[in-house]
């Protein structure tokens, strides 16, 4: 089983808080060096000196938007020109409140841009440069919302489909090329992503909610045990597996030269 274990430099996005500063934190604590990046500046050099000062790595902060093309597309160019970048966690995302019907496009486009295209983008560039080493991971953070999309509202659920997905097809896509991959997918975490999506988050039973330390020490023992999809909450994981091995039964019947009789 692969282990993460330090081998480089980890390049963390949505690093200023919640979920993306744990893994900061985490990965620091096995030794990796860090790149850092979010929109807040000032919370990432504050966390680049706590973090160099408590594990003895080098940090380096990268100010970038992610839902800005310029912005996005230089933290691709340095994953695609820095060798000693040897892990991708990509972690930044947004929620969205509300029915598409009523919803406000233009913050679901924003939301589009973060959660689908930067993802993708950012994957790309690591799969080319982490393939072309023999070495290196990438993990991707999804959300259970993709496996139960009728919980929560369409557009982040469809989204975080997307990045299960884009985890799957990359998985098979790097198969053999010395790079793994891992889609983590969270049930409801104590992060500040419902504050500003504008979710009030306090009518959600206690017992559905996960501590974001909690959550990432999960994620990384499960990565460490070479799983592609982590559910963190899921106590038993042979009830993913069967999902797994029902929706591989229907692969042979999916795509035929006939319709099925029920539509004669």
């Amino acid at each position: 089983m692969s282990s993460v274990q330090s081998k480089g430099k980890a390049l963390v996005t949505g690093a200023s808080s919640g979920i993306g500063a744990i893994y900061a934190e985490r990965l620091a604590a096995r030794g990796f060096d860090l790149l850092l990046v979010a929109r807040d500046e000032a919370r990432l050099q504050s966390a680049a000196t706590r973090l160099r000062a408590e594990h003895g790595i080098d940090v380096e902060v990268l100010k970038a938007d992610l839902t800005l093309k310029a912005d996005l597309v230089a933290v691709e160019q340095r994953l695609r020109s820095d060798p000693s970048i040897s892990l991708l966690l990509n972690n930044a995302g947004v929620a969205a409140e509300g029915p598409l019907a009523g919803a406000d496009l233009d913050q679901l486009e924003r939301m589009i841009q973060l959660n689908v295209v930067a993802v993708t983008r950012l994957a790309s560039a690591a799969a080319a440069s982490f393939s072309a080493a023999g070495r290196g991971a990438i993990i991707n953070l999804a959300s259970v919302v993709a496996l139960i999309p009728e919980r929560f509202n369409a557009t982040y659920s469809a989204s975080k489909a997307y990045v299960l997905s884009l985890s799957q097809s990359l998985n098979a896509e790097l198969s053999g090329s010395g790079v793994q991959v891992q889609a983590v997918l969270p049930g409801v975490t104590r992060t500040e992503i419902w504050e500003r999506s504008g979710i009030d988050g306090s009518a959600i039973p206690a017992e559905m909610v996960m501590e974001a330390g909690e959550m990432v020490d999960a994620a990384l023992s499960g990565f460490d045990q070479g799983e592609l999809i982590c559910i963190p909450s899921l106590p038993d994981a042979a009830d993913w597996d069967g999902f797994v091995t029902a929706r591989h039964a229907l692969a042979p019947n999916l795509s035929r030269n006939v319709a099925a009789a029920r539509y004669k």
